[in-house]
């Protein structure tokens, strides 16, 4: 198994006018088959716009969890959009890109701006070629990513920046890959690019339209104080939610790829004992960091390794269980209870662990992880079954593992369960 290509997801959003629900919508989703991004812009602005988007987003997703390919999922939506082009109808442009877990992207666009390739040696526009829809076109790119490569998805608020201010007061595409450039000239982090795009295409809307009115360049603030009008000034303004009218709703998505983190789980012994080494094989040839919890899966371990399982000499949590050493294994732990403490504190902010502990150990490692795998031992435990674990309300693995699923992929992680 190879390096785990995490994609990162890097949005920012504003509306046309400040406490309006923006016209655009992006959403993401992440499976072993790859990240699916979509960036959708509303027709208009406001309510309207926005639902038309949400609506074409929701479509979208909704589709491609039904089984339908990707590229037959784009060409259903795109072609009810054409037929849509109505502002009495919820119509919405967009841009959908598919990037594979080895960095195999397809972006596939509909009346929108073209996807920009970004790495560390600068940005481009991506080559696209058309294909044809029921009466009309879309546009198709292709790129392999590698790590600290990227794709770049707009809608048309940032390339159509100040557009109507004056002769060539239009930002457009090859505006924003000259400003990029310019910006990882700088050595800016990747995670900020987006933000400095949107902060520029805001400026250009609000900068211009003041120029234009013949006054002074300037930021309104809460207490009604003028400053400066720049891009910096714009993106602060936005942050403190001031009162800013801008020309059109602008978004900003980038994905992009860096060596992810994994880190897999085996907790609890298999409900066929006589496949139990090859099991615990399987878990100990998988590529990241390695965590064990249960004292009868780490007994398993140890007598596949061949190496002694040594219990920790001081803990030094009062409610914490003890931690277990297996040699060449990151982590091992109790089981039942150490999940259930770590599931109860899986939200709390990292900083207030200040314990030493099997549990807080276990939480900073999910922590960092882009993708976790759960090998989950089906065979029946009777001291979990005991009426003392209810007391404490210790939930059981078949009750505890989804629900420590489902809070980890709302947390972006992706997860992998398999029952053994």
């Amino acid at each position: 198994m190879s390096d785990y290509l995490h994609v990162e997801i890097e949005t920012v959003q504003s509306s046309k006018r400040t406490g309006m629900p923006c016209g655009d919508v992006i959403d993401s989703r992440r499976s072993n088959y790859g990240t699916i991004l979509v960036c959708a812009d509303g027709i208009g602005s406001g309510i309207r716009a926005h639902i038309a988007a949400q609506m074409c987003v929701a479509r979208i997703f909704e589709s491609i969890e039904q089984g339908l390919s990707f590229r037959k999922t784009f060409m259903a939506v795109a072609s009810t959009m054409q037929k849509a082009r109505d502002p009495k109808k919820p119509f919405a442009a967009f841009s959908a890109a598919r990037i594979r877990p080895d960095g195999n992207a397809t972006i596939l666009s509909y009346d929108a701006p073209p996807p920009i390739l970004l790495s560390r040696h600068g940005a481009n526009a991506l080559a696209n070629r058309p294909f044809s829809l029921p009466g009309g076109l879309a546009l198709e790119s292709n790129c392999q990513l590698t790590t600290d490569e990227g794709v770049m998805l707009m809608s048309d608020g940032i390339t159509q920046a100040g557009i109507g201010y004056g002769a060539a007061s239009e930002w457009t595409t090859d505006g924003v890959i000259r400003f990029v450039n310019d910006t990882i000239a700088s050595r800016l982090k990747f995670s900020m690019i987006p933000e400095k795009v949107h902060a520029e295409a805001v400026f250009r809307w609000k900068g211009l339209h003041e120029k234009n009115s013949k006054a002074i360049p300037r930021v309104v603030s809460a207490a009604n104080k003028f400053t400066p009008y720049t891009p910096d000034n714009v993106h602060r303004a936005a942050a403190k939610h001031v009162h800013t009218v801008v020309g059109d709703d602008c978004s900003v998505v980038l994905a992009h790829c860096r060596v992810g983190q994994t880190v897999n789980i085996f907790t609890g012994p298999p409900m066929d004992r006589e496949h139990d080494m090859d099991i615990v094989r399987n878990f100990v040839q998988m590529n990241g960091l390695k965590i064990v919890c249960g004292g009868t899966t780490a007994k398993l371990v140890s007598k596949f390794l061949n190496v002694p399982l040594e219990m920790e000499d001081e803990p030094m949590s009062a409610i914490a269980p003890p931690r277990y050493g297996i040699r060449g294994i990151n982590l091992v732990t109790e089981g039942a209870v150490t999940l259930n403490q770590v599931y109860n504190i899986l939200e709390e902010d990292v900083s207030k662990l200040n314990e030493d502990s099997g549990v807080t150990e276990l939480r900073l490692l999910l922590n960092v992880a882009d993708r976790i795998n759960f090998i989950v031992g089906c065979a029946t435990n009777n001291a979990n079954e005991d009426i003392s674990f209810r007391q404490r309300g210790v939930l059981s693995r078949k009750i505890l593992i989804p629900l420590l699923v489902d809070k980890l992929e709302k947390a972006g992680r992706l997860v992998n369960v398999r029952y053994v």
